[in-house]
């Protein structure tokens, strides 16, 4: 079952709407199928692993990260895939909380005689698979919010500047990190300042993720990386109910998706926000700021994990705090999360952080 989730890690940011599933099966006490969710969602873990076994699935045993699906879809349910398979036994991580399956593939293959056995690594599963049961069970993507800042919690200096903060080796993890991503989110701010391009550079990675960016009014540069690469590498804007009509014809016309959000006051509402994004089939979206998108997540306890690179550098009072403002009076209202990972990239720290379960 560790294959199996390894294997569905694979495709983790290349296979939504879709879970990103692992499959290992074996006879004998020997490995003669392996299988992940192929990019675009299909074909799924299960026909893949099936296909490279061929006829020595016969008989053998299915460890599968999630359960078998159960409907026709695009393709023929994969539990009955197992079933003309002769698979004997079918060991599942975890049940698979979408409506059109929730236990009904395990009850498939059990009516056919299939040995079922469920719950194995199951807590890993369900870390692996939290952004497809947050679509499914909620509507939204899951929310990675990463921040790079100085040792005294600063984004840049006084005057915006911010370029470097951390070292090539704490950049470089960034992007693997945004590989295993649907979407890179950055707020208009962001965007203007930094001119980012948001994608996936020098780690021989063919795909690239989403490119997000909040912006109310649409005020982004039409010169800049964004604008220039929309229609190479996809570009989605989240703009308020009321565009200016001509930024989005020119959006529109650069092959930007225009996706238009409810606003909270003068900013964009960030549940319906993920709301939209959900709804156009993300389930992971790494956020990289800026700070006032960073707080108006964190205040409607929108963030399902936080990464933080901290730097060796100081920066003082007058530099851009890393989160804009929560409006905290007291400290139980602040949001918590539980440390999962602190290690040395380079010449930085990074603090892995998840939503706490306490």
């Amino acid at each position: 079952m560790a294959l199996a989730l390894s294997l569905g890690r694979r495709s983790q940011g290349q296979t939504w709407p879709n879970p990103s599933v692992g499959c290992v099966i074996v006879r004998d006490g020997r490995i003669v199928g392996r299988g992940w969710t192929q990019p675009g969602g299909r074909p799924h873990a299960e026909t893949e692993a099936l296909a490279q076994a061929g006829s020595a699935a016969k008989g053998a045993t299915a460890y599968v990260s999630l359960e078998p699906c159960a409907h026709h879809g695009k393709t023929p349910p994969c539990a009955q895939a197992l079933i003309d398979a002769g698979v004997t036994r079918v060991v599942s991580a975890i049940e698979d909380s979408d409506p059109r399956v929730a236990g009904q593939g395990f009850e498939m293959l059990r009516s056919a005689g299939i040995e079922v056995e469920t719950g194995v690594h199951a807590y890993q599963a369900e870390r692996d698979h939290a952004g497809f049961f947050l679509k499914t069970e909620q509507g939204r993507p899951l929310v990675t919010l990463k921040l790079a800042s100085s040792f005294d919690g600063r984004i840049a200096t006084e005057t915006g500047h911010s370029q470097w903060i951390t070292g090539p080796e704490a950049r470089r993890a960034v992007h693997a990190m945004r590989a295993r991503h649907d979407a890179v989110m950055v707020g208009a701010g962001t965007a203007r300042a930094d001119d980012p391009s948001l994608t996936v550079r020098d780690l021989g990675v063919t795909h690239q993720p989403v490119r997000v960016v909040v912006s109310r009014h649409m005020d982004i540069p039409l010169m800049g990386h964004l604008a220039r690469t929309a229609t190479e590498k996809p570009v989605w804007l989240c703009h308020g109910p009321h565009p200016d009509a001509e930024r989005a014809r020119a959006w529109e016309g650069l092959g930007a998706r225009l996706i238009p959000c409810a606003l909270q006051g003068h900013h964009i509402d960030a549940v319906d926000l993920l709301q939209q994004l959900g709804q156009a089939g993300l389930t992971r979206v790494f956020c990289e700021g800026g700070s006032a998108l960073a707080a108006s997540l964190l205040a409607e306890d929108l963030v399902d994990e936080l990464v933080g690179f901290t730097a060796g550098l100081t920066i003082g009072a007058e530099g851009l705090s890393a989160i804009g403002a929560l409006g905290l009076d007291k400290l139980e209202n602040a949001p918590r999360f539980d440390l999962v990972e602190t290690r040395v990239v380079g010449k930085d720290v990074l603090n892995r952080w998840a939503r706490t379960t306490r």
